[in-house]
Order: C-alpha cells, then structure tokens, then sequence
C-alpha cells in the first residue's frame, strides 16, 4: 500500500479560512458612564448593518468595570435609547445567550484565569508607577498624549519580580512589549495600519492596582470567548487594537477583523463625547428627533 502524502499546511491560513466560513458574529459594547451620543450611534449602526448585510448576529455587551463612573441609570438609559434608535441584538444582557453573563462586571473570574496565564507566560510584570509618575519620568510628556487613557511606559520596572513590591504598595500588571515590535493589520475600514513600541505605544496595563482588569484584556477576552469574527469601532480605538493583537498572539488566538470608523465630530471639529449632552441619544430623543431623520444625515 501506498503512503499517505500528507501536504504541508499553514495553519494561520486555516485558522483564518475557519473564521472567514463561520457564521458571522458582531458586537456593540457600550460603557455605562454617561449618555450614549449621535457618534456611538453612528458606529453602531455601522456595526448592525454589517452584521445584517452578513446574515450573522450582533451581540450586545455591556462594558461597565469603570467602578468611578458606571452608574445603573446610565445602563437602563442604553437600553431604551439603542432600542429608540431601532437596535435589535440577538444576545445580551437582558436576554441572555449562549457566552452569558454579558456583563463585564460578572466576568472577573474569567479575566483572572488569563491573567494568570499571562503570568505563567511571563509575559506580564509588577508596576508601582502611578500615571504621574510615567509622565515624569517621560523626557517629552506629549510622547503620552495619544488620546489614550495611557502615556507611553518608559519601563521603570520592567526588572522587578513580584518580590521586590514594597508590603502594601498599589501594584498593577503591565503587559511586556517586545523591543522595537511593529503591528501591523488591515483594517476593513481605514486600510492598512502600523504601530511601533516606543513611539505609538509602550508596556501596557493588564491589571489595575483596583484590583480590575484592564480594557485591553477585558476586550480581548471577551471578543474571544463570545467569538466575535468582526469588531466595529471608533477610529480612536486604533492603537487599542495594536496591543489587543499582541494579546491574541501570546495567547495564541486566532483575531477576528476589525472595522474602524472615522469619529463624529461637532461644528468645532471636536470629537463627539458623553459630555456633549445635546446630542446624546436621550436629549434628541428628548426633542421629539426621529431616528430615520438623524440617520438620512449621515
């Protein structure tokens, strides 16, 4: 009898053939720390018709681990204002789903096991460096300044074991970025992308000395688990997306795609945010807007 010939495979290019074939999954993932606005609905939007032109599932998630500024008021206010706005979702929070629980704040457990294999990995280390203490220690603070929620990491204790944090310091865990690592991706909807450690981002949060994950593993682990094949996002969110990749590769996760917008921005020019309440979602709601009309703007 002949030999099987067994043909060399690349299994990256199978792992992607699989998430290309499976069903298509998409997410909205909205923070219960203020009103959402008219740009969290355009993004949304954009995040609802690609799940429907696909025939696939949209997932709704509810991201509240911010202790400082969740507030209950603001969920139900996403409820009822996304539903307004004519949102439907196939799984969530409020009516639960195969991945449940859909909050965050009920996930803890699950981030805690990555966490640890992170560290198992050794691909996390120690930090006692509080915000203004990484812009101190920046010779150009504006280095930082990325519209991030983290100035770059200078990598003051990069060498430190667990076992030199001084008994009752404030400890987080940052993820180790590799000397001079380049991301690269395409994304679906700005195109090719490029980021480089030191100049776009550096060694990153994974756990906060609050005891709490971090956005970055939060998102990441929840994308994965929930197996979301598309992420739709702000465009804000691009360098997020360079550090949840080296997420997905340590871990050795397939990514799904992802799909940055270009954000909405007021008469100024400035970004739309929560605190632009005159176009949140409820005040135009509030005005008697209808959500056919605002959508024809676009």
């Amino acid at each position: 009898m002949l030999p099987t010939l067994v043909p060399t495979v690349n299994t990256h290019n199978i792992d992607r053939l699989l998430q290309e074939l499976t069903h298509y999954r998409g997410r909205l993932a909205p923070s219960p720390t203020g009103y959402l606005h008219l740009g969290h609905a355009r993004t949304f939007w954009i995040a609802q018709e690609r799940a429907r032109a696909a025939g696939g599932q949209l997932i709704l998630r509810n991201e509240d681990l911010d202790r400082s500024r969740v507030r209950p008021e603001f969920a139900q206010a996403f409820f009822e204002d996304l539903k307004w706005f004519g949102f439907t979702w196939q799984e969530g929070p409020d009516i639960g789903g195969p991945f449940a629980p859909y909050d965050q704040s009920a996930r803890i457990d699950l981030y805690r096991t990555h966490f640890n294999r992170l560290r198992e990995l050794g691909a996390i280390f120690p930090c006692t460096c509080s915000r203004q203490d990484v812009m101190r220690a920046l010779q150009a603070p504006h280095q930082g300044d990325q519209g991030e929620e983290e100035p770059i990491y200078p990598g003051s204790c990069r060498q430190k074991r667990f076992e030199d944090i001084p008994s009752g310091a404030k400890v987080s865990w940052r993820f180790r970025v590799p000397d001079g690592e380049k991301i690269s991706f395409n994304d679906v909807g700005l195109g090719p992308q490029q980021f480089s450690a030191a100049r776009d981002f550096g060694d990153f949060i994974i756990w906060r000395h609050d005891d709490l994950p971090s956005y970055q593993l939060a998102c990441t682990v929840d994308d994965h688990s929930m197996q979301i094949t598309e992420v739709v996002r702000g465009e804000d969110l691009l360098i997020s997306t360079a550090r949840q990749l080296l997420l997905y590769r340590t871990l050795d996760w397939t990514p799904p795609a992802f799909f940055h917008c270009p954000l909405m921005r007021d008469e100024h020019g400035v970004r739309l945010a929560k605190r632009h309440d005159s176009l949140s979602l409820r005040a135009l709601r509030a005005a008697g807007a209808k959500p056919k009309d605002l959508r024809i703007r676009w």
